[in-house]
């Protein structure tokens, strides 16, 4: 059964950062805020679904301020508990004013977002003319879906599984589609391409030619677009 994406990462809160410190997780995460570094410099910036801070942690000192937001109260309180800028509330309903911000990322939260159009509407509204955005989205071009499709749910919790949650798998022309009139895409990286488990990123020499390929394939044109994880990089207009 389903559940309201907020019942769900307030269940997932717990959890949330089991994994995230080491291996795979860990080197998704880098990989992420080396996409969000260049846009956040000395900018006022937002993160869409911060989680409990693991991204806005890295991007914080360098903004000239952050805040993120975040669905999950459960998942807001770690980030809180980090000291981080953080506020209650939901993508397609941001809660601040237009024109807010110099630059906006997403990670591993746009997937989950029912109404997408809306969330992109939200997300040019809050930024500045000018302004960047690096939003990531789950790719049904990749080998990270293909392998999904046949593995069995993840628990993320002791009564809640990933299969509970909404979840949207895109085209690089579906996120075409969703862009409003403002925004407009300037290039494509792609995360996690080569990348067949988790696993393979526990073993140590393996571990080592894995992250190399995976960086390189994230930032060249015709890998990037394999990427599991599907990242366009957008400027308001």
């Amino acid at each position: 059964m389903k559940k309201d994406n907020r019942s769900y990462y307030d269940d997932f809160a717990g959890w949330y950062e089991k994994e995230r410190h080491h291996g795979y997780h860990a080197f998704l995460d880098r990989l992420q805020v080396e996409l969000a570094q260049p846009i956040s410099r000395g900018k006022a910036v937002l993160e869409i679904g911060c989680g409990t801070g693991m991204i806005l942690k890295e991007i914080a000192p360098l903004a000239s301020s952050a805040i993120g937001v975040d669905i999950s109260q459960g998942m807001l309180l770690k980030a809180r508990s980090r000291g981080l800028a953080v506020a209650q509330g939901s993508a397609t309903d941001l809660p601040f004013g237009d024109e807010t911000f110099d630059a906006v990322y997403s990670f591993k939260v746009l997937a989950h977002v029912a109404d997408i159009s809306k969330a992109m509407s939200e997300v040019e509204r809050v930024l500045r003319p000018g302004g960047q955005a690096v939003l990531e989205f789950y790719n049904r071009r990749s080998l990270r879906y293909f392998i999904k499709s046949l593995k069995p749910a993840h628990r993320i919790s002791a009564t809640t599984t990933d299969e509970q949650v909404y979840t949207r798998y895109d085209s690089l022309d579906d996120v075409r589609s969703y862009l409003p009139q403002g925004l407009r895409l300037e290039g494509v990286r792609g995360i996690r391409v080569f990348t067949p488990f988790a696993q393979v990123h526990h073993v140590p020499g393996l571990r080592r030619v894995m992250a190399s390929a995976e960086r390189f394939a994230r930032d060249f044109k015709p890998t990037a677009h394999l990427g599991g994880f599907l990242v366009v990089l957008l400027r308001k207009a």
